[in-house]
């Protein structure tokens, strides 16, 4: 049996204009006859089916027996955060040279 763009909409709950979209682009199984756009019931029914999500196989977690070492975090975050460039709080010499002169040095 042949369904219209109006019936099928009402079915999947979507506008009719979405699906004139889906036939256009290929998205959906429909038959074109003579500009009329009609969808096979029974092709619908497995196309719904491949958008139904498949249960996940269980999969295992690993634990790792090491422990928690914050000490280790915190110098491994420090060791990428700070470079020579970056962290230093003694004071560099201006581009000019006129430190010694202000008193900055």
């Amino acid at each position: 049996m042949l369904l219209t763009v109006k019936e099928l909409s009402a079915r999947l709950n979507i506008k009719p204009s979405t699906l004139y979209l889906w036939a256009g682009k290929g998205k959906i199984p429909c038959l074109k006859i003579h500009g009329l756009v009609r969808f096979q019931e029974n092709e619908i029914e497995p196309w719904l089916k491949r958008f139904r999500k498949q249960p996940k196989t269980e999969v295992s977690r690993r634990v790792h027996p090491r422990t928690f070492d914050i000490d280790r975090v915190i110098a491994r975050v420090k060791k990428g955060a700070y470079n020579p460039r970056h962290g230093e709080t003694r004071q560099r010499s201006s581009p000019i040279g006129e430190e010694a002169a202000d008193g900055a040095v």
